[in-house]
């Protein structure tokens, strides 16, 4: 009986069948056992992941509340997309993958399209809203083998280290650790009691990084808002943590406040194009890791339900914008609960419920400061430089265009003109030393497509 329950389900992945006996209906919707998992396992491994990546509830809030949105609104906005977007992975794609709103994506939005290039926030979530359609046509139609061979890897890897790079600079410059400097353009800040918290609780978050501590980076916050706790009562001049009650109700101030229309410019082409660029690549290469980490493969050897999941991603990034937030995206702190043992979507339905008691909590996260999530950014900068080790620095016509953009997304504070100069570069290097052959289409488009940002923004 068994041995039939189980060539049912191989056959037909998607479909749902009546349990066999001794299975409940859990177990039989998302294939547990079949998946040499347990109940249990896919529990544990759900807590796992939400503790990895819980980080995100504060820190997104943090980083887009610089452009205008309420910090209350903006937590509302990441815990509603991050419940769905989980639930919809989960129950739809049936992958045990985290989608929530993405670091990068978050840096983007605020400090390039509304600090850098002066969109109102409403007009920079109806980029992401558009990005985040043509994000879904594309896994709709099921195009990515396309784009795939016409972005060079070097140059994938390389926007992925650049933005890490960008994250940190803006951990260290929110903590006050690098200030401006008229004779050096920026320096160190200076050695008082705000500086000295924030290098405590950046140094205790590295080592439980290190030490491998379940949920390092939410505990890194915590730790520092402690060390903050006293500022300006006992010793410091501002009070930096104060507190504002328990729970009160979820602000939807920011919900429907997108701006669809007023995106549609000529202008902010380049930003829509960066943005659907830098999501579906995080996402098609976070599926490809975690399917080789955890062999969540088909029987072709491709990550397992990698339409259905690059939809839900798609459609997790346009209802984003509505929401008020920027872009959703898959976290790569999925495989904390893969390596725990997780192995079907119940692990994404685990994080979907995880998450929502949070919506209620936004007066308790309002305690935390600037330089409590600021050790966080630090640290997933130094995750996302990984990739740097797969570039080849001694091909100077692959590896230029990559140091650039990775160097120019940090000096320049903006993660488009580094992206923009790197395909500018490739394109012209391969131009003129007899490789235009190398050019895939898609490269001539992004070229000129930064050109255009390049005319119309500086």
């Amino acid at each position: 009986m068994e041995q039939t329950s189980t060539v049912r389900h191989e056959a037909s992945p998607h479909s749902v069948v009546a349990p066999a006996a001794g299975e409940n209906w859990l177990d039989t919707y998302f294939g547990v056992s079949r998946r040499g998992s347990s109940l249990r396992t896919e529990i544990l491994a759900g807590i796992a992941t939400f503790l990895a990546s819980m980080y995100i509830i504060v820190v997104n809030p943090a980083i887009i509340s610089a452009a205008g949105i309420p910090f209350s609104a903006a937590l509302s906005a990441t815990v509603l997309i991050s419940f769905m977007s989980s639930l919809a992975m989960g129950l739809y794609a049936r992958n045990p993958i985290l989608v929530a709103p993405g670091m990068g994506m978050n840096a983007l939005f605020t400090y390039t399209l509304v600090l850098g290039a002066g969109l109102s926030w409403e007009v920079a979530l109806g980029c992401v809203f558009w990005s985040g359609v043509l994000f879904a046509l594309l896994a709709v139609f099921n195009v990515r083998k396309a784009i795939i061979e016409a972005i060079p890897a070097t140059l994938r890897y390389a926007i992925t280290c650049g933005i890490g790079l960008f994250i940190t600079f803006i951990g260290f410059k929110n903590a006050g650790f690098i200030v401006a400097s008229e004779a050096t353009l920026v320096s160190l800040g200076s050695l008082d009691p705000t500086l000295i918290t924030f290098f405590v609780g950046m140094m205790a978050t590295a080592i439980m990084v290190i030490l491998r501590f379940n949920g390092a980076l939410i505990l890194g916050i915590a730790f520092t808002t402690l060390l903050a706790a006293p500022m300006g009562r006992l010793w410091g001049e501002e009070v930096l943590v104060e507190w504002s009650g328990l729970a009160a109700w979820p602000d939807f101030s920011a919900v429907m406040q997108v701006d669809i229309w007023g995106a549609l410019k000529v202008a902010y082409l380049p930003f829509i194009f960066v943005m659907l660029f830098t999501n579906f690549f995080d996402a098609l290469s976070c599926f490809m890791a975690l399917s080789e980490s955890a062999d969540l493969k088909d029987k072709d050897g491709n990550p397992r339900n990698l339409k259905r999941s690059m939809t839900v991603d798609a459609f997790a990034s346009m209802i984003a914008a509505p929401l008020g937030t920027s872009a959703a995206q898959t976290f790569i702190e999925s495989g904390a609960g893969v390596a725990q043992g997780g192995r079907t979507g119940l692990v994404a339905v685990v994080i979907a419920v995880l998450f929502l008691p949070f919506l209620f909590l936004s007066p308790l996260l309002s305690l935390v400061p600037g330089i409590a999530t600021a050790p966080a950014l630090v640290l997933v900068g130094l995750f996302m430089l990984a990739p740097v080790s797969k570039i080849d620095w001694t091909r100077y016509d692959q590896a230029f265009p990559a140091f650039l953009a990775i160097i120019l997304m940090p000096l320049t504070y903006s993660i488009t003109l580094g992206i923009a100069f790197g395909f500018l570069s490739f394109v012209l290097i391969k131009a003129f030393t007899g490789r235009i052959d190398e050019i895939k289409p898609a490269m001539w488009v992004s070229a000129a497509l930064s050109v255009v940002m390049l005319v119309t923004t500086h």
